[in-house]
C-alpha cells in the first residue's frame, strides 16, 4: 500500500491496524495537529514529518532516518521509540518521557547524538 498523504488518512489506516507508514511525506499537511493520539507502534522510518504531538502515546514508535523537524513532542510517551539518525533541529520534546528510546546518530541543533546519550532538551 502506497504511503499516506495525509494524516487523516494515517490516522484511519493506524485505526485499522496498519502501523507501517515508512517514507511518508507528512510535512505539508496543515491539519497536523495530533494531541493526544496513541500511535503505538508506528513506524515512520524514512518520511518527512511536520506534526504537534503533544501528550501523544508513541511507545515504540520508529522515526529512523526521519526528518521531524519543527515537531512537537512536549508531554508525549516515547519510550522506547527509535530515532536513530534522525533529524531533529527545531523539534521540542520539553516533559517527554525516553524511557528506553534511541537517539543515536540523530542530528539535533549542530550535533550528533552519540548511542546512550540524549540533547539536553
Amino acid at each position: 500500500m502506497p504511503p499516506p498523504t495525509s494524516f487523516r488518512e494515517l490516522l484511519d489506516r493506524y485505526q485499522h491496524g496498519e502501523r507501517d507508514f515508512q517514507e511518508s511525506s507528512l510535512d505539508e499537511d496543515p491539519d497536523n495537529d495530533l494531541r493526544g493520539v496513541c500511535f503505538d507502534g508506528v513506524d515512520l522510518s524514512r518520511s518527512y514529518v511536520v506534526a504537534d504531538f503533544r501528550g501523544a502515546c508513541l511507545r515504540g514508535a520508529r522515526f529512523c532516518h526521519a526528518n521531524v523537524k519543527t515537531c512537537d513532542f512536549r508531554d508525549a510517551d516515547l519510550s522506547g521509540a527509535d530515532f536513530t539518525g534522525a533529524a531533529l533541529c527545531a523539534t521540542t520534546f520539553i516533559g517527554a518521557t525516553f524511557d528506553a528510546a534511541d537517539f543515536a546518530g540523530a542530528f539535533y541543533h549542530s550535533y550528533v547524538i552519540q548511542p546512550g546519550g540524549y540533547p539536553d532538551w
